[in-house]
């Protein structure tokens, strides 16, 4: 649902709930929401097997004294069970009047950093513990970037598919390459070069444009008129009232082996999609001159797919 939707239709969680996800073969992995004021959340069997920890924090309630106690003494608890967990802190709400300059945000960080460093001072054994922190508001898309990097610690391939776009990158020129779980749109590995959010949000937001499209021109219920889309993307629609009532699973349905598309800003960059594997899209940045060797853009970026289902088949999902 859209961000403002969610003010009076997102009920707040009441017991812990479950989620599987595996919408792809890369990133599969169980989703436990815990309600934050669950007494039980402390009992260390809820630590056990857990890859990650994450701690939503309400930036604008402040002050923070007692949750980030709270906090702490979580990390003190999951840290014994499981030392090599990974800890993540997203100080949420980041938005509204408190926070209209990056300055304040950047301080409203530095504070909570400072906190919840003096509190593990009074535990044993929390000196070398790595807590990341997020700045996230669900009103843009730093909430997708920061659970975007908590997904890619539970990725065993990582550090082959980013060594995969690297090389893609370095040999077509490319400014920056993503590869994208398209039905979160959550990233599961970049290109080592630094990650600049606009250029991220481009990326993120044409995978919304392939699906839209897709979902009124696509070729599952349609049988009248032959669509193409920058000579690179093919479908078929008859238009009309059935094609606005497509639902956001049903525009999923339509992300298939010949879901392909590439927009042409008015800067010289180029955003390219190609389909991967099930489920997953490649998304670069790329320059128009590089972007002119098109062809061979598409055969190195075969190669780069076949190299993903190969490395899938091989060492399979864990």
């Amino acid at each position: 649902m859209s961000p403002h939707e969610t003010l009076f239709r997102l009920e707040s969680t009441p017991t812990p709930q479950h989620l599987i996800v595996d919408t792809n073969r890369l990133s599969q992995f169980e989703l436990i929401d815990f309600p934050g004021d669950w007494d039980e959340a402390s009992n260390n069997p809820i630590f056990l097997g857990l890859s990650c920890f994450v701690f939503v924090l309400d930036a604008q309630d402040e002050p923070y004294d007692l949750v980030l106690s709270y906090l702490t003494n979580l990390i003190s608890k999951a840290t014994k069970v499981n030392p090599r967990i990974h800890v993540h802190v997203f100080i949420n709400k980041v938005d509204g009047e408190l926070f209209l300059s990056e300055e304040a945000k950047y301080d409203c960080r530095r504070d909570i950093v400072s906190l919840v460093q003096e509190e593990m001072e009074t535990f044993q054994g929390l000196d070398n513990v790595n807590v990341e922190y997020y700045l996230t508001s669900i009103y843009d898309h730093s909430v997708y970037e920061s659970f975007s990097k908590v997904v890619q610690k539970l990725v065993p391939a990582l550090n082959t598919i980013e060594s995969l776009l690297n090389v893609l990158v370095e040999r077509n020129g490319m400014e920056k390459a993503f590869l994208f779980d398209v039905a979160s749109k959550l990233y599961i590995s970049t290109d080592s070069n630094p990650v600049d959010a606009a250029g991220y949000e481009l990326c993120s937001d044409m995978i919304d444009v392939v699906l839209d499209v897709s979902g009124i021109y696509g070729g599952r219920h349609n049988s009248d008129s032959n669509r193409e889309i920058d000579d690179c993307s093919k479908g078929e629609g008859e238009g009309g009232e059935q094609d606005k009532s497509v639902t956001e699973e049903e525009k999923n349905g339509y992300y298939d082996s010949e879901s392909c598309a590439a927009i042409h800003l008015s800067n010289g960059i180029v955003l390219y999609l190609k389909e991967v594997e099930s489920m997953l899209a490649l998304v670069c940045l790329t320059r128009e001159e590089s972007f002119g060797r098109r062809g061979l853009v598409d055969y190195n970026i075969g190669v780069f797919k076949e190299a993903i289902k190969k490395m899938i088949e091989v060492a399979g999902p864990k």
